[in-house]
């Protein structure tokens, strides 16, 4: 794979920047809520992964389906 070209390295200053406008747009209250949700949800993601990877369970039968 060749190297990105150099309009997409991102140093310290390009992500400051980042951080200050998501600063300004969502305010110094919800960034960390944001944060813990992005979190949680990329917890989940994996969960959900590691679930999808095993064998899936027998299907239980239900009382419909001995009729």
């Amino acid at each position: 794979m060749p190297p990105l070209p150099l309009a997409f390295s991102f140093g310290t200053p390009e992500l400051l920047i980042v951080l200050v406008v998501a600063l300004l747009l969502f305010g110094a209250t919800r960034l960390p809520k944001l944060a813990r949700a992005m979190g949680s949800s990329v917890n989940e993601f994996k969960k959900g992964m590691k679930e999808g990877n095993e064998e899936p369970a027998k299907p239980q039968e239900t009382t419909e389906a001995k009729k």
